[in-house]
């Protein structure tokens, strides 16, 4: 192993032991609520210069840290001893051959199923470039390769943050003490839609009257005399204040520091909403950051104003793929035109494009993941994977209203952005114009919304509680 990645290893490895893995104490019989819980928390900052992900402009490594990075865990259990997990890292992403050799092993080692585990990226674009592995042309990545090194780096990374994940999770189950969870929402409104039709095209500007989805939804993980040990609170806006070369966590990293200094000994945890469309504003200034930090986090302590109603019942969760299909992608004749480009970005979506089809076929379709984690009587979170857009929280929230949906995006597989059939035929960026950086053949076919809320239809009926 190469000296930096023996460097980030220690450091993570003593922030896990120095950093508290924080639970609730019990105080009471266990009865009265039925819940345990545990909280953990662990510094993921690289120790190291690396390449950073989010903005394929930058031309060198990192230069510093601004704010600290952390991967973070909630673990619940009911009365009846089934178990979630809820992981958040302040990272650009959630490769899916991450989570499932995470899952594996927390499956191996704790007997956790895969349902019983969700993990969210706060997708600050202040964070390391982190892949599992970066194959040219390869379909199911949807990613291009870097050079070696840069490769080796990314790579190892990714090993070490796998292995305090489990570690963390692990530290969690065995201190998990009796709890109360209780729900509340607020509001926040520095999310604007980020489409602009301007001339016929949909350009990357600020959008004052597209849709937005301005709610705060807070779970609260107390002891059961009252004492406030935890906080997972959500947003749906890219989390893309800052472009520098210095590893921050951006507002959501602010709105989480300025929480966990308010209230000291408190884990508090971002979930990233549904923000595929939506970007902060102003931004691109470290103030702006913070103040967005500090608005979100203004929100959250609304949200704790009303004195807690403790809520009870069951866990219940479900994870399932669910196909869905891309437009039919350009002709080989197409892709060669395409190959003489000069815009280098175009060229290498159709080399890579090319690659497969002598390899056999270019790939149609994708296995779309949903999970569903029903908290009893509380929240039901819908975690879609993807930079989906904000339509879907939208019409699961109407849909669904008896559920008391909270909807993440960016969950378990963020490979890339996911339109609704609205933006689709709009198209722009995330219509289809954002799929030139990936080894997918392009635009997802119009059917997506359908197709994944089908899924959610399912997987609510499969998690309902029966008497």
């Amino acid at each position: 192993m190469c000296s930096p990645c023996r460097r980030l290893m220690m450091t993570v490895c003593c922030s896990l032991g120095f950093l508290w893995l924080w639970s609730c104490p019990a105080h009471g019989q266990a009865e009265e609520a039925g819940w345990k819980a545990a909280l953990g928390k662990a510094k993921i900052t690289p120790t190291d210069p690396m390449w950073m992900a989010g903005y394929a402009a930058r031309t060198k490594p990192s230069e510093g840290v601004v704010q600290d990075l952390f991967a973070k865990a909630l673990v619940l259990e009911d009365a009846n001893g089934a178990k979630q997990v809820i992981i958040t890292l302040d990272l650009i992403g959630v490769p899916r051959q991450l989570r499932e050799d995470v899952e594996q092993k927390l499956r191996k080692q704790f007997e956790l199923p895969p349902e019983a585990l969700m993990i969210n990226a706060s997708h600050t674009h202040c964070g390391p470039e982190f892949r599992v592995r970066r194959v040219e042309g390869d379909a199911n990545s949807g990613v291009i390769s870097p050079d070696a090194a840069r490769a080796a780096q990314s790579y190892q990374y990714t090993q070490q943050l796998q292995t305090t994940l489990v570690e963390m999770v692990g530290e969690c189950l065995a201190r998990l003490e009796p709890a109360r969870l209780s729900y509340s929402h607020a509001r926040c409104g520095f999310a604007m839609n980020r489409r602009f039709l301007q001339n016929d095209k949909f350009l990357n500007s600020p959008n004052p009257d597209g849709p937005v989805d301005h709610a705060v939804p807070v779970l609260r993980v107390e002891s059961l005399s009252g004492t406030l040990q935890g906080l997972l609170f959500g947003y749906a806006c890219h989390n893309t204040t800052l472009s520098f070369y210095q590893f921050c966590g951006d507002y959501a990293g602010y709105a989480q520091e300025y929480l966990e200094a308010a209230h000291p000994g408190v884990v508090a945890m971002f979930v990233l909403g549904c923000g595929g469309d939506q970007n902060p504003y102003p931004r691109r200034e470290l103030e702006m950051a913070q103040q967005h930090g500090r608005s979100l986090a203004n929100a959250v302590e609304a949200a704790l104003l009303p004195p807690a109603k403790p809520f009870s019942g069951r866990l219940s969760s479900a994870l399932e793929a669910v196909t869905v299909e891309f437009a039919p992608p350009p002709s080989r004749e197409v892709l060669e035109q395409r190959l003489q480009s000069s815009n280098r970005y175009e060229a290498g979506h159709a080399r890579r494009l090319l690659s497969q089809l002598d390899a056999g076929g270019i790939n149609l379709e994708y296995p779309y993941l949903v999970q569903v984690v029903r908290l009893g009587e509380g929240p039901t979170l819908i975690a879609l994977s993807g930079e989906v857009v904000v339509d879907y929280s939208l019409r699961i929230k109407q849909e669904f209203p008896d559920v008391t949906p909270w909807v993440a995006g960016y969950s378990n597989d963020v490979f890339g952005y996911v339109p609704s059939a609205r933006v689709l035929r709009e198209g722009g960026y995330e219509g289809g114009g954002a799929m030139l950086y990936t080894s997918f053949p392009g635009p997802f076919a119009e059917s997506i919304e359908e197709r994944i809320l089908g899924k959610v239809r399912e997987l609510l009926k499969q998690t309902v509680e029966t008497p």
